[in-house]
């Protein structure tokens, strides 16, 4: 009957007659897709999150990883606060 199935979208495969090149000029894509290899056919959470850390892992960029890592520990300190967690078992006594 269909009620539980999703409606697929069609695709259209239009190709000018005199057009030379590869593809079709009105392919829509998005801007960065040669760019990220986490932009792919849905593959479940865990194929997700694996190619999101695979990405994370070969950045080139040490900057941004740098700043994801003060992020993450900006807010571990930030909950370790909220749920009052005694910091100073850290730190030696003098």
């Amino acid at each position: 009957m269909g009620l539980l199935k999703t409606k697929k979208n069609r695709k259209y495969n239009y190709k000018p007659r005199y057009y030379k090149g590869e593809g079709s000029p009105y392919e829509l894509k998005h801007k960065f897709d040669d760019y990220r290899t986490t932009v792919n056919p849905a593959k479940g959470f865990k194929g997700k999150l694996n190619a999101a850390l695979d990405d994370y892992k070969h950045n080139q960029d040490d900057n941004v990883n740098k700043r994801v890592l003060i992020i993450v520990a900006i807010l571990v300190l930030l909950f370790l606060f909220i749920i009052g967690f005694d910091l100073t078992i850290f730190f030696p006594k003098n």
